[in-house]
């Protein structure tokens, strides 16, 4: 099948299986809905390995046609089309992982969640291909009506209608900038068409009305990626958000949000008339480093699991901010892999905390202390996740974590690289204590610190209904087979040299115009492949992020001493950091206008 095939289809699929459950889910059992939503998944993960290969010298589709130049346009580059496969295979995981998480009754409503689970991934997949900027604007849009619908899904709870509705608000306002900085943008050339805006661009000298526009279409996407300040909507919509939905958001949604801002720069602001290479690299550096040292900080306050994993994706969100903003091929290697890892490990995660909620209700660290003995297997899952999550070969997020260690290096040495071992450490130290605490009862009961009674996560809604019965198999097998695949993506050297090549093609914006304007098979220069693949410095480096997590986590689960005083000024800092996260609507949006006027701010001042 050829890729102008496969390209529509790709999006077409999940959006066939999600009409034909929300129609056929009325009158088929709960079993019926199952099948139905597992064929589609992996009908969209056979459409999408079949394109990958396709997509090594760049595939296109002129939709209804009409060519690039007049109509709308799908492009399937390696990073693009390796990211929509990872959203197929997590929706097949989740999907599969579901089978029997909820006990919904067949009728009106049966089909409903795996419905809203594909038409979330035609969202997520249709953004990676899209080679138009107002359509990858309308998927995101689909995406997050999507997300919303599935983190509010329990509505006899009040909590997750909460969080639906404080996402949903925050996102949307983000998405009414990015709508504006698309307008400003085709009010200057006249060209929605990724490619053409780039070059069009570039026949404008770089001004105050191209910064502004970028960072408005940023802002959306930045909101997507939970950057901080973009990201107070995060922790508190995985808090409620059913466990399946938060395996899909912080496994991928988010790191499509760092793909978009990738993408937007490399094909339409790289050029003379965009944003200065050095003003994206300071700003975006900056961001990534506060993202990942923030997000980490937080992750380790938190005894309410679901926040500590979305606190950890903040944290690695901004790692992945740093390796796209060094503007190199070795950087985006670098982040491919540990995205794609990252996203296996992250959904693993969430998948094993879920287990928790299933058996017990509850998904504080402290009052599940020792209580999940019996869960050995399930246990050691959730310890290898964590060691994974620190960075430990040979999982690919070592891998990832070594590759972009190595490409900051050359750019900030020592700085950059110690950004990447900190939050690699502690991210995963906060899930190895609270692994050892629950699953294992190690060290003494923890005692509560003041202000910690909103976030400790006693008193949730199972998502189940049954919790006498036997623990579903599929329950154990998706976080396992996920953390297998995270371990072949370091293991196999085939992997990661595809994905180098991948973020070659993904840095030169000439070949990509090239071939979406003049077609697939369009000659261009070669491009130097970086190199991929485990050198020493990278092992030693994954083994010291693990050794200190391992450490901080052994000290935190056998600390006995007194708690340090509240007026000491460590404790005031983290305390003050706490409330910022106060769960107000009008709060969060505050610091989204914040964090727009002072991207605006750091990129004017350089060019």
């Amino acid at each position: 099948m050829t890729e102008a095939a496969l390209l529509p289809l790709a999006v077409a699929v999940p959006l066939l299986g999600a009409a034909l459950l929300a129609v056929a889910g009325r009158t088929l059992p709960r079993t019926g809905c199952d099948v139905l939503a597992t064929a589609s998944a992996t009908a969209e993960v056979v459409c999408l390995a079949l394109l990958w290969p396709h997509s090594r010298h760049l595939a296109t589709a002129d939709l209804g046609g009409w060519p690039a130049r007049l109509g709308i346009v799908l492009v399937a580059d390696p990073i693009g089309a390796g990211l929509a496969l990872l959203v197929a295979v997590l929706v097949l995981a989740v999907v599969v992982y579901s089978w029997r998480y909820f006990d919904e009754p067949a009728g009106e409503h049966a089909g409903a969640f795996p419905a809203l689970i594909l038409l979330f991934e035609a969202g997520m997949a249709g953004f990676a291909l899209t080679g138009d900027l107002f359509n990858a604007f309308v998927f995101f849009e689909l995406m997050g009506a999507a997300a919303y619908a599935l983190t509010g899904y329990r509505i006899e709870d009040p909590r997750p209608l909460h969080g639906a509705l404080a996402f949903g608000i925050v996102t949307s306002f983000a998405a009414y900038c990015s709508l504006f900085g698309i307008g400003m943008l085709y009010a200057r050339t006249g060209e929605l068409n990724l490619a053409r805006l780039g070059l069009r661009l570039s026949s404008h000298p770089a001004d105050v009305l191209t910064v502004v526009a970028f960072a408005l279409i940023c802002t959306a996407l930045l909101v997507k990626a939970a950057a901080v300040p973009f990201h107070f909507w995060l922790p508190d919509a995985h808090a409620v958000a059913p466990t399946p939905v938060c395996m899909l958001m912080s496994g991928v949604m988010v790191e499509l949000g760092v793909y978009g801002v990738g993408r937007v720069y490399w094909t339409v602001f790289s050029g003379p008339g965009g944003i200065p290479p050095h003003a994206f690299r300071t700003a975006f550096t900056a961001l990534g480093v506060l993202t990942a040292l923030l997000g980490a900080l937080m992750c380790w306050q938190q005894r309410h699991l679901k926040r500590l994993l979305a606190f950890s994706t903040v944290s690695h969100v901004g790692l992945f901010l740093i390796g796209v903003a060094l503007l190199t091929p070795s950087g985006v290697t670098g982040t491919a892999v540990y995205v794609a890892a990252h996203g296996c490990v992250k959904a693993a995660l969430f998948a094993l905390t879920g287990v928790l909620l299933d058996r017990y209700g509850s998904v504080d660290e402290h009052g599940l202390h020792g209580r999940a003995r019996e869960l050995r297997l399930v246990g050691v899952l959730f310890l290898t996740g964590a060691l994974a999550l620190a960075g430990l070969p040979p999982f690919g997020t070592g891998l990832g974590k070594a590759l972009g260690e190595d490409a900051a290096g050359h750019w900030r040495p020592w700085l950059l690289p110690a950004v990447f071992v900190t939050a690699s450490a502690v991210t995963g130290a906060a899930a190895l204590r609270a692994g050892l605490r629950v699953f294992f009862g190690t060290g003494p009961v923890p005692h509560s610190r003041p202000g910690e009674e909103e976030t400790t996560g006693e008193g949730e809604e199972p998502e189940i209904r049954s919790p006498e019965r036997s623990l579903p198999l599929p329950m154990t097998v998706v976080p396992a087979v996920l953390l297998a695949l995270a371990a072949l993506i370091g293991c196999l050297p085939a992997v990661a040299a595809a994905l180098s090549r991948a973020a070659s093609v993904f840095t030169d914006p000439a070949r990509y115009a090239a071939t979406v304007l003049a077609g697939p098979g369009t000659p261009s220069a070669a491009a130097s492949t970086p190199a991929a693949g485990w050198t020493v410095a990278g092992v030693l480096l994954g083994l010291l992020s693990t050794v200190l997590a391992a450490a901080l986590a052994t000290a935190a689960v056998h600390h006995r001493g007194p708690s340090p005083s509240t007026r000491h000024w460590l404790v005031r800092a983290v305390r003050t950091l706490r409330r910022l996260h106060s769960g107000h609507l009008g709060d969060y949006l505050a610091w989204l206008a914040l964090g727009l006027a002072a991207l605006c701010a750091a990129l004017v001042t350089q060019i």
